[in-house]
Protein backbone atom coordinates (compact mmCIF):
# COMPACT_ATOMS: atom_id res chain seq x y z
CA UNK A 1 0.00 0.00 0.00
CA UNK A 2 1.27 3.45 -0.94
CA UNK A 3 0.39 6.08 1.64
CA UNK A 4 1.03 9.81 1.54
CA UNK A 5 0.87 11.81 4.76
CA UNK A 6 0.88 15.53 4.09
CA UNK A 7 0.20 18.98 5.58
CA UNK A 8 2.01 18.29 8.84
CA UNK A 9 4.98 19.27 10.96
CA UNK A 10 7.38 16.38 10.45
CA UNK A 11 9.57 15.63 13.49
CA UNK A 12 12.96 14.43 12.27
CA UNK A 13 16.26 13.86 14.05
CA UNK A 14 17.55 17.22 12.83
CA UNK A 15 14.47 19.35 13.45
CA UNK A 16 10.86 19.94 12.54
CA UNK A 17 9.93 20.21 8.87
CA UNK A 18 6.95 22.54 8.60
CA UNK A 19 4.33 21.94 5.93
CA UNK A 20 6.04 18.62 5.31
CA UNK A 21 4.94 15.34 3.83
CA UNK A 22 6.18 11.80 3.48
CA UNK A 23 5.50 8.89 1.19
CA UNK A 24 5.26 5.28 2.29
CA UNK A 25 5.39 2.20 0.07
CA UNK A 26 5.16 -1.41 1.22
CA UNK A 27 5.67 -0.45 4.87
CA UNK A 28 8.77 1.66 4.25
CA UNK A 29 9.35 5.42 4.15
CA UNK A 30 10.55 6.19 0.62
CA UNK A 31 10.47 9.99 0.64
CA UNK A 32 10.38 12.87 3.15
CA UNK A 33 9.79 16.38 1.80
CA UNK A 34 9.28 19.96 2.92
CA UNK A 35 6.46 20.28 0.39
CA UNK A 36 3.47 18.26 -0.78
CA UNK A 37 4.77 15.16 -2.53
CA UNK A 38 3.17 14.36 -5.88
CA UNK A 39 1.88 10.79 -5.53
CA UNK A 40 -1.34 10.38 -7.53
CA UNK A 41 -1.77 6.65 -6.82
CA UNK A 42 -1.30 6.86 -3.06
CA UNK A 43 -3.89 6.84 -0.30
CA UNK A 44 -3.74 10.32 1.26
CA UNK A 45 -3.83 11.21 4.94
CA UNK A 46 -4.13 14.90 5.83
CA UNK A 47 -2.22 15.65 9.06
CA UNK A 48 -4.15 18.93 9.37
CA UNK A 49 -1.04 20.89 10.45
CA UNK A 50 -0.46 18.52 13.37
CA UNK A 51 2.83 16.81 14.20
CA UNK A 52 4.00 13.80 12.19
CA UNK A 53 6.25 11.88 14.54
CA UNK A 54 8.16 8.62 14.59
CA UNK A 55 6.14 6.01 16.45
CA UNK A 56 6.74 5.51 20.16
CA UNK A 57 8.71 2.40 21.17
CA UNK A 58 7.94 0.97 24.61
CA UNK A 59 10.75 -1.33 25.77
CA UNK A 60 9.16 -2.05 29.18
CA UNK A 61 5.43 -2.76 29.39
CA UNK A 62 3.35 -5.35 31.26
CA UNK A 63 -0.23 -4.72 30.22
CA UNK A 64 -3.20 -2.46 29.65
CA UNK A 65 -6.85 -2.47 28.76
CA UNK A 66 -7.58 -4.95 31.55
CA UNK A 67 -4.97 -7.46 30.33
CA UNK A 68 -1.50 -8.55 31.47
CA UNK A 69 0.94 -10.48 29.32
CA UNK A 70 1.28 -12.95 32.18
CA UNK A 71 -2.36 -13.93 31.81
CA UNK A 72 -0.79 -16.20 29.19
CA UNK A 73 -3.56 -15.89 26.65
CA UNK A 74 -3.49 -14.72 23.06
CA UNK A 75 -6.43 -12.46 23.92
CA UNK A 76 -4.32 -10.69 26.55
CA UNK A 77 -1.38 -10.11 24.21
CA UNK A 78 -3.57 -8.71 21.47
CA UNK A 79 -5.66 -6.68 23.93
CA UNK A 80 -2.59 -4.91 25.33
CA UNK A 81 -1.28 -4.15 21.85
CA UNK A 82 -4.62 -2.77 20.67
CA UNK A 83 -5.00 -0.52 23.72
CA UNK A 84 -1.57 1.06 23.49
CA UNK A 85 -1.56 1.61 19.73
CA UNK A 86 -4.35 4.12 20.32
CA UNK A 87 -1.90 6.10 22.45
CA UNK A 88 0.94 6.22 19.93
CA UNK A 89 2.90 3.07 20.73
CA UNK A 90 3.89 1.46 17.44
CA UNK A 91 6.31 -1.14 18.86
CA UNK A 92 6.68 -2.79 22.27
CA UNK A 93 8.63 -5.35 24.27
CA UNK A 94 6.08 -7.39 26.26
CA UNK A 95 7.51 -7.72 29.77
CA UNK A 96 7.18 -10.52 32.31
CA UNK A 97 7.26 -10.51 36.12
CA UNK A 98 9.04 -12.85 38.54
CA UNK A 99 7.24 -16.18 38.35
CA UNK A 100 7.59 -19.94 38.18
CA UNK A 101 9.73 -21.19 35.29
CA UNK A 102 6.76 -23.10 33.84
CA UNK A 103 4.69 -19.90 33.68
CA UNK A 104 7.52 -18.03 31.98
CA UNK A 105 7.95 -20.74 29.38
CA UNK A 106 4.23 -20.58 28.68
CA UNK A 107 4.45 -16.78 28.24
CA UNK A 108 7.20 -17.28 25.67
CA UNK A 109 5.07 -19.84 23.83
CA UNK A 110 1.99 -17.61 23.79
CA UNK A 111 4.08 -14.66 22.57
CA UNK A 112 5.10 -16.62 19.49
CA UNK A 113 1.48 -17.47 18.67
CA UNK A 114 0.14 -13.98 19.39
CA UNK A 115 2.85 -12.37 17.28
CA UNK A 116 1.46 -14.11 14.18
CA UNK A 117 -2.04 -12.72 14.84
CA UNK A 118 -1.15 -9.17 15.85
CA UNK A 119 -2.45 -7.01 12.99
CA UNK A 120 -4.44 -4.34 14.85
CA UNK A 121 -2.07 -3.26 17.61
CA UNK A 122 1.46 -2.16 18.47
CA UNK A 123 4.05 -4.43 16.88
CA UNK A 124 5.80 -6.94 19.16
CA UNK A 125 9.59 -6.67 18.88
CA UNK A 126 10.67 -9.28 21.43
CA UNK A 127 10.31 -10.23 25.07
CA UNK A 128 11.73 -8.47 28.14
CA UNK A 129 12.14 -10.80 31.12
CA UNK A 130 12.01 -8.84 34.40
CA UNK A 131 13.22 -11.07 37.23
CA UNK A 132 13.32 -13.31 39.15
CA UNK A 133 17.02 -12.61 39.86
CA UNK A 134 16.56 -9.65 42.19
CA UNK A 135 17.62 -8.32 45.59
CA UNK A 136 14.85 -9.30 47.97
CA UNK A 137 14.63 -5.95 49.76
CA UNK A 138 14.42 -4.11 46.42
CA UNK A 139 11.75 -6.39 44.97
CA UNK A 140 9.11 -3.64 44.94
CA UNK A 141 5.81 -5.21 43.87
CA UNK A 142 7.53 -8.35 42.52
CA UNK A 143 6.27 -11.51 44.24
CA UNK A 144 8.80 -12.57 46.92
CA UNK A 145 7.92 -16.25 46.42
CA UNK A 146 9.91 -16.26 43.21
CA UNK A 147 12.92 -14.03 44.00
CA UNK A 148 16.20 -15.94 43.74
CA UNK A 149 19.84 -15.82 42.57
CA UNK A 150 20.68 -16.51 38.92
CA UNK A 151 20.54 -20.22 38.11
CA UNK A 152 22.68 -21.10 35.06
CA UNK A 153 20.77 -24.30 34.35
CA UNK A 154 17.49 -22.38 34.44
CA UNK A 155 18.39 -19.33 32.35
CA UNK A 156 20.25 -21.38 29.76
CA UNK A 157 17.22 -23.61 29.31
CA UNK A 158 14.92 -20.60 28.99
CA UNK A 159 17.10 -18.95 26.34
CA UNK A 160 17.29 -22.22 24.42
CA UNK A 161 13.50 -22.35 24.12
CA UNK A 162 12.97 -18.93 22.54
CA UNK A 163 14.74 -16.58 20.14
CA UNK A 164 12.29 -13.81 21.10
CA UNK A 165 14.06 -12.79 24.35
CA UNK A 166 15.76 -9.44 23.74
CA UNK A 167 16.51 -8.17 27.27
CA UNK A 168 16.59 -9.57 30.79
CA UNK A 169 16.62 -7.40 33.93
CA UNK A 170 18.50 -8.59 37.02
CA UNK A 171 20.40 -7.36 40.11
CA UNK A 172 24.12 -7.46 39.21
CA UNK A 173 25.43 -7.85 42.77
CA UNK A 174 23.86 -11.28 43.24
CA UNK A 175 25.95 -14.42 43.23
CA UNK A 176 26.36 -15.53 39.63
CA UNK A 177 24.95 -12.31 38.13
CA UNK A 178 28.11 -11.35 36.25
CA UNK A 179 28.29 -14.75 34.58
CA UNK A 180 24.59 -14.36 33.82
CA UNK A 181 25.29 -11.01 32.13
CA UNK A 182 28.12 -12.46 30.07
CA UNK A 183 25.87 -15.29 28.91
CA UNK A 184 23.14 -12.83 27.93
CA UNK A 185 25.56 -10.74 25.87
CA UNK A 186 26.94 -13.86 24.17
CA UNK A 187 23.38 -14.72 23.13
CA UNK A 188 22.49 -11.20 21.91
CA UNK A 189 20.28 -10.45 24.90
CA UNK A 190 20.65 -7.11 26.72
CA UNK A 191 21.20 -7.54 30.48
CA UNK A 192 19.78 -4.59 32.44
CA UNK A 193 20.27 -3.50 36.05
CA UNK A 194 17.08 -3.73 38.13
CA UNK A 195 15.66 -4.24 41.62
CA UNK A 196 19.15 -3.95 43.07
CA UNK A 197 21.21 -2.93 46.09
CA UNK A 198 24.44 -2.69 44.10
CA UNK A 199 27.14 -0.16 44.95
CA UNK A 200 29.36 1.70 42.48
CA UNK A 201 31.99 -1.04 42.32
CA UNK A 202 29.29 -3.62 41.48
CA UNK A 203 27.85 -1.38 38.79
CA UNK A 204 31.22 -0.74 37.14
CA UNK A 205 31.89 -4.48 36.93
CA UNK A 206 28.37 -5.08 35.63
CA UNK A 207 28.63 -2.31 33.02
CA UNK A 208 31.95 -3.71 31.78
CA UNK A 209 30.20 -7.06 31.33
CA UNK A 210 27.21 -5.84 29.35
CA UNK A 211 24.75 -4.32 31.84
CA UNK A 212 24.44 -1.04 29.96
CA UNK A 213 20.84 -0.12 30.87
CA UNK A 214 19.27 0.85 34.21
CA UNK A 215 15.70 -0.49 34.39
CA UNK A 216 13.02 2.02 35.55
CA UNK A 217 15.67 4.43 36.86
CA UNK A 218 15.21 5.45 40.53
CA UNK A 219 12.56 2.77 41.11
CA UNK A 220 13.68 -0.25 43.19
CA UNK A 221 17.38 0.61 43.13
CA UNK A 222 20.02 1.85 45.54
CA UNK A 223 21.14 5.40 46.09
CA UNK A 224 23.79 6.72 48.46
CA UNK A 225 24.01 4.37 51.45
CA UNK A 226 26.03 3.72 54.61
CA UNK A 227 27.75 0.44 55.40
CA UNK A 228 29.72 0.26 58.64
CA UNK A 229 29.67 4.09 58.83
CA UNK A 230 31.15 4.53 55.35
CA UNK A 231 29.19 6.06 52.49
CA UNK A 232 28.86 4.27 49.15
CA UNK A 233 27.46 5.42 45.84
CA UNK A 234 24.49 3.35 44.69
CA UNK A 235 23.11 2.52 41.26
CA UNK A 236 21.55 5.96 40.82
CA UNK A 237 24.84 7.82 41.30
CA UNK A 238 26.69 5.20 39.24
CA UNK A 239 24.35 5.66 36.27
CA UNK A 240 25.02 9.39 36.36
CA UNK A 241 28.78 8.89 36.58
CA UNK A 242 29.01 6.35 33.75
CA UNK A 243 28.47 8.51 30.68
CA UNK A 244 27.67 5.59 28.38
CA UNK A 245 25.09 3.96 30.63
CA UNK A 246 21.51 4.25 29.38
CA UNK A 247 18.53 4.76 31.66
CA UNK A 248 14.81 4.23 31.15
CA UNK A 249 12.27 6.29 33.08
CA UNK A 250 8.57 6.04 33.93
CA UNK A 251 7.79 9.63 32.98
CA UNK A 252 4.25 9.76 34.31
CA UNK A 253 5.05 12.65 36.66
CA UNK A 254 4.30 10.45 39.68
CA UNK A 255 6.99 7.78 39.79
CA UNK A 256 9.38 10.62 39.01
CA UNK A 257 8.27 14.16 39.90
CA UNK A 258 9.25 17.25 37.96
CA UNK A 259 12.64 17.92 39.66
CA UNK A 260 13.87 14.37 39.04
CA UNK A 261 12.68 14.37 35.44
CA UNK A 262 14.59 17.60 34.93
CA UNK A 263 17.70 16.26 36.69
CA UNK A 264 17.76 13.11 34.55
CA UNK A 265 17.34 15.15 31.39
CA UNK A 266 20.07 17.58 32.45
CA UNK A 267 22.65 14.89 33.27
CA UNK A 268 21.85 11.93 31.01
CA UNK A 269 20.23 13.85 28.17
CA UNK A 270 17.79 12.61 25.51
CA UNK A 271 20.31 10.34 23.78
CA UNK A 272 20.79 8.22 26.94
CA UNK A 273 17.25 8.37 28.34
CA UNK A 274 14.38 6.23 27.10
CA UNK A 275 10.78 6.77 28.13
CA UNK A 276 8.82 3.68 29.20
CA UNK A 277 5.27 3.18 30.45
CA UNK A 278 5.98 0.10 32.64
CA UNK A 279 2.19 -0.08 32.37
CA UNK A 280 0.18 -2.82 34.10
CA UNK A 281 -3.29 -4.09 33.21
CA UNK A 282 -5.08 -1.04 34.62
CA UNK A 283 -3.67 1.30 31.95
CA UNK A 284 -6.61 2.69 30.02
CA UNK A 285 -9.06 1.45 32.66
CA UNK A 286 -11.08 3.29 35.38
CA UNK A 287 -9.58 3.72 38.88
CA UNK A 288 -10.26 1.08 41.51
CA UNK A 289 -8.99 -2.38 42.39
CA UNK A 290 -6.82 -4.26 39.93
CA UNK A 291 -4.25 -7.06 39.72
CA UNK A 292 -0.54 -6.76 39.03
CA UNK A 293 0.63 -9.82 37.11
CA UNK A 294 -1.48 -12.77 36.10
CA UNK A 295 -5.11 -13.15 37.06
CA UNK A 296 -4.22 -16.60 38.39
CA UNK A 297 -1.86 -15.53 41.18
CA UNK A 298 -1.07 -11.83 40.73
CA UNK A 299 -0.89 -9.15 43.41
CA UNK A 300 -3.99 -7.13 44.26
CA UNK A 301 -3.45 -3.38 43.96
CA UNK A 302 -5.39 -0.12 44.13
CA UNK A 303 -5.38 2.34 41.24
CA UNK A 304 -5.82 5.95 42.30
CA UNK A 305 -4.13 9.32 41.72
CA UNK A 306 -3.02 8.12 38.28
CA UNK A 307 -0.86 5.26 39.59
CA UNK A 308 -1.19 1.72 41.00
CA UNK A 309 -0.43 1.30 44.70
CA UNK A 310 0.02 -1.61 47.05
CA UNK A 311 -3.07 -2.14 49.26
CA UNK A 312 -1.39 -0.46 52.26
CA UNK A 313 -0.66 2.56 50.02
CA UNK A 314 2.94 2.69 51.25
CA UNK A 315 4.47 2.08 47.82
CA UNK A 316 3.65 2.16 44.13
CA UNK A 317 2.76 -1.11 42.44
CA UNK A 318 3.05 -0.17 38.80
CA UNK A 319 2.24 2.44 36.23
CA UNK A 320 -1.05 3.03 34.44
CA UNK A 321 0.51 5.43 31.94
CA UNK A 322 0.13 5.38 28.19
CA UNK A 323 2.88 6.71 25.95
CA UNK A 324 1.15 9.91 24.93
CA UNK A 325 1.03 10.81 28.63
CA UNK A 326 4.80 10.30 28.94
CA UNK A 327 5.62 12.65 26.09
CA UNK A 328 3.09 15.19 27.32
CA UNK A 329 4.59 15.06 30.83
CA UNK A 330 8.13 15.61 29.59
CA UNK A 331 7.06 18.62 27.52
CA UNK A 332 4.44 20.26 29.71
CA UNK A 333 5.78 19.45 33.20
CA UNK A 334 9.52 18.87 32.78
CA UNK A 335 9.88 21.59 30.15
CA UNK A 336 11.75 19.41 27.65
CA UNK A 337 11.59 20.50 23.98
CA UNK A 338 9.14 18.38 22.00
CA UNK A 339 11.75 17.12 19.57
CA UNK A 340 13.86 15.82 22.49
CA UNK A 341 10.88 14.21 24.23
CA UNK A 342 10.06 12.42 20.97
CA UNK A 343 13.68 11.30 20.65
CA UNK A 344 13.41 9.69 24.12
CA UNK A 345 10.21 7.96 22.96
CA UNK A 346 11.55 6.65 19.66
CA UNK A 347 15.15 7.00 18.51
CA UNK A 348 16.77 6.32 21.89
CA UNK A 349 14.84 3.11 22.71
CA UNK A 350 15.45 1.91 19.15
CA UNK A 351 19.19 2.44 19.56
CA UNK A 352 19.23 0.76 23.00
CA UNK A 353 17.51 -2.32 21.60
CA UNK A 354 19.60 -2.24 18.39
CA UNK A 355 16.57 -1.90 16.13
CA UNK A 356 18.06 -0.52 12.94
CA UNK A 357 15.07 0.62 10.90
CA UNK A 358 12.84 2.13 13.58
CA UNK A 359 12.91 5.21 15.77
CA UNK A 360 13.13 8.06 13.27
CA UNK A 361 11.49 9.41 10.15
CA UNK A 362 13.97 8.99 7.33
CA UNK A 363 14.13 7.35 3.93
CA UNK A 364 14.48 3.58 4.21
CA UNK A 365 13.08 3.27 7.75
CA UNK A 366 9.97 1.33 8.73
CA UNK A 367 6.83 3.45 8.39
CA UNK A 368 5.95 3.55 12.11
CA UNK A 369 4.35 6.95 12.49
CA UNK A 370 2.15 8.85 14.91
CA UNK A 371 0.16 12.02 14.23
CA UNK A 372 -0.71 14.17 17.25
CA UNK A 373 -1.70 17.70 18.17
CA UNK A 374 0.08 20.28 20.33
CA UNK A 375 -1.16 18.54 23.50
CA UNK A 376 0.04 15.13 22.28
CA UNK A 377 -3.48 13.82 21.72
CA UNK A 378 -3.17 11.03 19.16
CA UNK A 379 -4.95 11.56 15.84
CA UNK A 380 -3.59 8.53 13.97
CA UNK A 381 -1.14 5.65 14.39
CA UNK A 382 0.54 3.92 11.45
CA UNK A 383 2.39 0.61 11.99
CA UNK A 384 4.60 -0.69 9.18
CA UNK A 385 2.79 1.55 6.72
CA UNK A 386 -0.70 0.46 7.75
CA UNK A 387 -3.16 2.87 9.33
CA UNK A 388 -4.04 0.96 12.49
CA UNK A 389 -5.82 3.71 14.44
CA UNK A 390 -7.49 7.02 13.67
CA UNK A 391 -9.31 9.27 16.11
CA UNK A 392 -12.20 10.34 13.91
Amino acid sequence: MRLKIYNGQVITTNGIVKNGSLLVDNGEIIEVSDSNIDAPNAIELDAKSQYISPGFIDIHIHGGGGYDFMDNTIEAFLGVAELHVKHGTTAMLPTTLSCEKADLLETLRIYKEANKLNTKGSQFIGIHIEGPYFAMNQRGAQDPRYIRDPDPTEYREILSTSKSIKRWSAAPELKGAIDFGKYMVANNVLPAIAHTDAVYEDVIEAFNNGYTLATHFYSAMSGVMRRNAFRYAGVIESAYLIDDMDVEIIADGIHLPKPLLQLIYKIKGPKRTALITDAMRAAGMPPGESILGSKKDGTRVIVEDGVAKMPDRNSFAGSVATFDRLVRTMVQIAGVPLIEAVRMASETPARIMRIEKKGSIRKGNDADIVIFDENVHIAATIVNGKIVYTNT
